[in-house]
């Protein structure tokens, strides 16, 4: 079984909502989940160390479920630690149209995630977050809102479809207040390669506030060099072919079992076996 929090209003795109506790086993739509009363979420957190985890851009709740699940399923958490897999309408019925707008949507889930951090798991001992893709900017944000209240102890931003720069600039505030950023990035990333140089340019015309025509982190990685709280390494090995949805499962299994274990060493602060 796996716990999500649910932000979204309807399993295919739709809006955002104020999040949802649930435990299921990943199937969907979510009858049968388990609905987690909100009186029972700080007993059920008391002393764990959460690792909040999301999707990317254009995955609806099914999908995002199941991949999540699976996950979950791999990294097998030791207690005290506890995974919770986040759902987000970063999607429509009509694929690909909304990109422009889902910066927005994801930062409006990153401030009701951070909000859900500070009311209902003030008894956890950590609180940890990873992401995929466009899900970058929603635990960023999340990271961010929670500064002065408390601080996050891991970021793991996997081909993070926001800019090279965005921890010294956008985003510094979230790196300030993070102990420990890892960061996974390929340059066989065909959606960052070719797709995001069109979409970002777009989408800052709508509202973000980063410079656009930048590369992403998720295809070049950190400028270098680096500084704390960014660790090392993040580049993988061309010789890999590591593509945009080669991160969560249920694709080509070779890989993403890779990145989940990059995702639990980070998590649980061990040295990285790979990308060497």
């Amino acid at each position: 079984m796996t716990y999500f929090l649910n932000f979204r209003t309807d399993d295919v795109g739709g809006s955002v909502t104020d999040p949802v506790l649930y435990e299921s086993d990943g199937t969907a739509p979510a009858t049968g989940w388990l609905l987690i009363l909100p009186e029972r979420i700080p007993a059920l957190v008391a002393g764990k160390n959460i690792l909040f985890a999301t999707h990317g851009f254009n995955v609806n709740k099914a999908d995002g479920a199941n991949a999540l699940g699976l996950l979950d399923q791999n990294l097998q958490l030791p207690s005290p630690n506890m995974f919770v897999g986040v759902l987000w309408p970063g999607d429509t019925i009509i694929p690909f149209i909304n990109y422009p707008i889902e910066g927005g949507v994801a930062e409006d889930c990153g401030n009701r995630l951070a909000n859900f951090c500070a009311t209902s798991c003030a008894s956890a001992q950590s609180l940890s977050f990873a992401s995929h893709s466009l899900g970058a900017r929603l635990m960023l944000q999340a990271v961010a809102r929670l500064k002065g209240q408390r601080r996050a102890s891991s970021l793991c931003l996997m081909a993070a479809a926001i800019n090279q720069d965005c921890l010294t600039g956008e985003y510094a505030n979230a790196a300030q207040n993070c102990d420990r950023i890892s960061v996974l990035a390929s340059r066989w990333d065909l959606v960052l390669k070719l797709a995001y140089p069109i979409g970002d340019p777009i989408s800052n015309l709508l509202g973000a506030d980063h410079n656009p025509f930048q590369p992403a982190l998720g295809l070049q990685g950190p400028p270098t060099p680096a500084t704390a709280p960014i660790v090392a390494p993040w580049q993988i090995s061309d010789a890999e072919f590591f593509d945009h949805l080669d991160y969560l499962p249920p694709t080509v299994p070779k890989h993403w079992p890779e990145a989940a274990g990059f995702m639990k060493r980070a998590f649980l602060g061990l040295p990285q076996t790979w990308p060497s």
